[in-house]
C-alpha cells in the first residue's frame, strides 16, 4: 500500500471515531452542545499526542539516518553527531511547544466568559 493509501486510511478511522461524539442522546442537551472547556481538553489533547508521535517518528528517522552516514564516513562521527542532536533538540522543542499550548487550553479558558 502506499502512503497516500495509509494517510487516507488513518484519516477515515479518526473521522469515524469521532462520529459518536456527535450524535444525539436520548435526553436533551443542558447547554446545547458541547462546551468550550471540553473542546478546547479534546483539542489539546489530540494535538499533545499527535505531536508526540509524529516527533518520536522524525527522531527515530534522525537516529537512523545519522548511525548510517556515521558508519559510511566515521571520520566525520563529529560533525554529524552535532548535526543529530540540534536537530534532535528543535524536534523535542516542537513537542514541548504543543504541550505548553495543550496546558494552556486545560487550565486557561481561553473562550467563553471567564
Amino acid at each position: 500500500m502506499s502512503k497516500r493509501a495509509v494517510l487516507m486510511g488513518l484519516m477515515m478511522v479518526l473521522v469515524g471515531a469521532a462520529a459518536p461524539a456527535y450524535a444525539q442522546g436520548a435526553e436533551p442537551a443542558i447547554s446545547g452542545g458541547m462546551s468550550w472547556q471540553v473542546a478546547s481538553i479534546l483539542t489539546g489533547g489530540f494535538a499533545l499526542a499527535i505531536a508526540a508521535g509524529l516527533g518520536a517518528l522524525g527522531q527515530g528517522k534522525a537516529i537512523a539516518s545519522a548511525a548510517e552516514a556515521i558508519a559510511r564516513n566515521p571520520s566525520a562521527a563529529g560533525e554529524i553527531r552535532g548535526a543529530l542532536i540540534l536537530g534532535l533538540v528543535l524536534i523535542e522543542s516542537l513537542s514541548i511547544y504543543v504541550l505548553l499550548i495543550s496546558l494552556i487550553l486545560f487550565f486557561l479558558k481561553p473562550f467563553g466568559p471567564s
